[in-house]
């Protein structure tokens, strides 16, 4: 237990430095050196977060009753607290780390291809299907529905990563895609995985575990049709200088 109280203490720590550092850089001016600064210290946060998060997933799949003393269904502490919180750590991990690669390979898009970029491409899809299996045989139909998130991702991903020629300003839209999907993954996890000590009667409230994703894709397509507007006079500014005079 001392290693699981220890990691669950880490857990909260890292976890709360990410959920507040995430608004610098999404309110503050984009480009800027506080945005780069502060968005450096939410990835690694969110990095950090995402390991111990499978360490405390393995060891609550080892000793389930005995790290989550108020349920006696160990079929339901492993598959919510144990297959749950590992397919959530990975896809943390994943989007957070796709993130930054793709800010930081923006001049060299075949950079992204890397061995350890499509590895947690696949480590996401695995532990997702993993988890909608294990939420099938303990019938939770959250599990499963919340697994088709990192499956959509990974294959989203993959897709952008073997593109040939990213469109115009891509790199932007997939760099704040991977950040934001990692803070909604967190923001989801606190809500859910935190109601269960602090209110448990709300931990499967759908709402709760609506209402990050709800607010992060609407902060996604607002930022994606921002590009693509800067896209579109982009390149009918190209097209004006292509005219003959």
């Amino acid at each position: 237990m001392w290693q699981f109280n220890t990691l669950v203490a880490l857990h909260i720590v890292s976890g709360t430095i990410g959920l507040v550092t995430m608004w610098v850089p999404i309110v503050g001016k984009k480009g800027g050196d506080t945005h780069k600064r502060w968005g450096k210290i939410f990835a690694h946060a969110l990095l950090i977060t995402g390991i111990l998060a499978i360490g405390i997933s393995l060891v609550t799949l080892r000793y389930p009753l005995e790290t989550h003393p108020f349920s006696d269904d160990a079929a339901l502490v492993r598959g919510l607290f144990g297959w749950m919180m590992l397919y959530l750590a990975t896809l943390t991990i994943m989007l957070s780390r796709y993130g930054m690669w793709c800010i930081q390979n923006r001049r060299n898009h075949t950079a992204n291809r890397s061995a350890m970029n499509l590895a947690l491409q696949a480590a996401t899809a695995v532990t997702a299907v993993n988890c909608a299996w294990q939420g099938y045989m303990i019938n939770q139909p959250l599990m499963i529905g919340i697994s088709f998130i990192g499956v959509l991702s990974a294959v989203l991903n993959t897709r952008f990563i073997f593109q040939a020629s990213p469109p115009l300003n891509e790199w932007l839209i997939q760099h704040t895609r991977g950040l934001v999907g990692a803070g909604i993954s967190v923001y989801t996890a606190f809500f859910a995985f935190g109601a269960v000590n602090l209110m448990p009667q709300l931990a499967f409230n759908p709402i709760l575990w609506s209402t990050p994703c709800t607010l992060g894709v609407s902060l996604l397509l607002y930022h994606q049709y921002k590009v693509y507007q800067q896209r579109r006079r982009i390149s009918q500014r190209n097209r004006s200088d292509a005219q003959p005079t």
